[in-house]
């Protein structure tokens, strides 16, 4: 080791400083020179390496010559304060800070972390408890090391929930379909159990609101807004008010049978006839009507509300502005002109046992539990052919669109009859709907930019606030603004809901055959189409990179 002597502290105690004859002391290495530098007064110095490099570099080049006999003079080591730093993560909610112990200078308390917090604008999601930690940890480290931990968390914008609209009362299609328990547990398929009516002063509805939501923070204190829950109307048809005690309850102000519609519910008279038929003639009723038998041949029944049949629908038309509930079967026939001789058109869901040879559209869903068979069915919702059990339900021939899919037990049959299925065919349109969306919701923003641009160009307020003509101008651009960001908040959820459908519309949106997909089906999906050359076991079919695609996986 050399000798001792050889360093000192400076003047000022700042710095060590090494005094060294070449032709005396050396050669050295760098190992030497930190060996020096473990000694008392100097170990807790921070180390100079490029210095120590160029001190050992220059002494072992003027060992043994002429000039080495020069004393050199370098300074290998001095003080350092103790360093703070942070780390703020990219979305701004995370904020970590390091400290680092000093080599022999100034400390670091908490006035310090103080004092760099509010120069790094770290105001918001401040822990006390994790501060005064890492302060305890640093108190105990050796020159140099340092200790690290997360010291700020933002709080994330809560978004509000949406309104829920939960409905009190049974519709005439879940009693069609649910046939009633006897006393011997035996189950009655003829009784179909008493009418769904209801009293004045029934509940029919009941709304949860929407959640405004919580806004949230980052660290640097910036506000996050949180987008309020999507809101539902529900409002008075036919036959309802909403509750005068309690706005968010739909009840009956008359007695008849309880009928969805878009905003709510109606309650409508009901109809009750045996048989349509030509003895009856046809039916144009302001209400729901229950025909007990059957729709003959060649009949025309039209409703406000629901049509339900307990029998039979044969070559009749049915109109429904609520549902159609057919108990048994709808049966129909092609006519010379190819055209199908029954037709059911219903605003809400159409529901039967078995359907052959018929046009069935409807706005919800089409639900058929056994059969459908050579028929042309179209629904902005979904196909469903199934019982509950998943066991039997066949859809064979004809052409069946269902915008948001389709799902039967077996599609097509094994005597390969041509079936067209179609799907997932309004992704275009939506994302039109979308791209409006978002041209309106930049237009808005421009509007209250402007508004707020106009806001802060008016001189002070006391020069004004008596001009009975500037604070109608004033009122009536703070009104225009409060009115924007309310319509604008609400076009907003409409386009994350929109884009949600659109981004995941192919996933969601699909084929499925619960047991078999015969061959000589063709598959529509979007815009790209399969014809079935073989049979196919149970699988969801989807439309995958534009291509149709099997999944067997579930």
């Amino acid at each position: 080791m050399l000798h001792p002597g050889l360093i000192e502290l400076s003047h000022d105690q700042q710095k060590a400083e090494l005094k060294i004859i070449p032709n005396t002391h050396g050669p050295i290495s760098e190992q030497d020179l930190q060996q020096l530098l473990t000694l008392p007064d100097f170990a807790y110095l921070f180390p100079l390496q490029a210095q120590i490099t160029q001190a050992v570099i220059q002494v072992n080049q003027l060992n043994n010559q002429p000039d080495g006999n020069i004393e050199l003079f370098f300074e290998i080591a001095d003080k350092r304060d103790a360093a703070i730093s942070f780390e703020i993560s990219d979305d701004k909610m995370q904020a970590s800070m390091q400290l680092t112990a000093a080599y022999g200078g100034k400390s670091i308390d908490i006035r310090d972390i103080l004092q760099n917090l509010k120069l790094q604008r770290i105001s918001m999601g401040l822990s006390k408890a994790k501060i005064d930690s890492l302060l305890t940890e640093f108190a105990t480290l050796a020159p140099g090391k340092s200790c690290a931990g997360v010291i700020a968390s933002g709080r994330a914008a809560i978004n509000g929930i949406a309104a829920k609209l939960e409905r009190k009362v049974s519709l005439a299609r879940e009693r069609l379909l649910q046939p009633q328990s006897n006393s011997d547990g035996t189950v009655d398929m003829r009784n179909l159990g008493a009418m769904i009516m209801v009293k004045p002063g029934s509940l029919l509805i009941e709304k949860t609101p929407a959640t405004p939501g919580t806004d949230g923070y980052n660290v640097h204190g910036e506000k996050l807004i949180a987008k309020p829950g999507r809101d539902l109307k529900l409002a008075a048809g036919s036959g309802t008010e909403l509750n005068p005690k309690n706005p968010n309850q739909l009840i009956a102000t008359v007695a008849g049978q309880p009928v969805e519609n878009k905003t709510g519910m109606q309650v409508d008279d009901v109809l009750q006839i045996k048989n349509v038929d030509v003895g009856y003639g046809n039916v144009d009723f302001k209400g729901s009507i229950l025909i007990t038998g059957d729709v003959c041949e060649g009949m025309v029944v039209k409703s406000t509300g629901d049509i339900t049949v307990m029998g039979f629908v044969d070559s009749a038309t049915l109109h429904a502005k609520g549902d159609i509930t057919v108990s048994k079967g709808v049966i129909g026939r092609q006519l010379k002109d190819l055209s199908l001789s029954t037709t059911l058109v219903a605003q809400g869901q159409i529901s039967a046992q078995f359907v052959q040879y018929s046009r069935l559209q409807a706005q919800a869903n089409i639900l058929v539990t056994k059969q459908l068979l050579h028929s042309h069915s179209q629904t902005r919702q979904q196909l469903i052919v199934s019982d509950s059990s998943g066991r039997r339900g066949d859809l064979v021939g004809g052409k069946a669109e269902a915008n948001k899919g389709i799902q039967a037990v077996a599609i097509g049959a094994t005597a390969d009859t041509k079936t067209e299925v179609f799907c997932a065919m309004e992704l275009s349109e939506l994302k039109s709907q979308l791209k409006q969306l978002d041209q309106s919701i930049k237009s808005m923003v421009v509007a209250m930019l402007n508004i707020e641009s106009q806001l802060r160009k008016l001189p002070p307020k006391e020069q004004w606030q008596d001009d009975a003509m500037m604070v109608e101008q004033v009122t009536v651009m703070l009104d225009e603004k409060r009115r924007m960001a309310t319509i604008r908040a609400q076009e907003e959820l409409e386009h994350d809901a929109l884009k949600l459908e659109v981004d995941n519309y192919y996933k969601s949106y699909c084929v499925h055959a619960l047991k078999h997909v015969y061959s000589n089906v063709e598959i529509h999906i979007g815009n790209v189409f399969q014809r079935t050359q073989r049979e196919h076991g149970p699988c969801h079919i989807h439309n995958k990179n534009q291509e149709i695609y099997f999944d067997y996986s579930n």
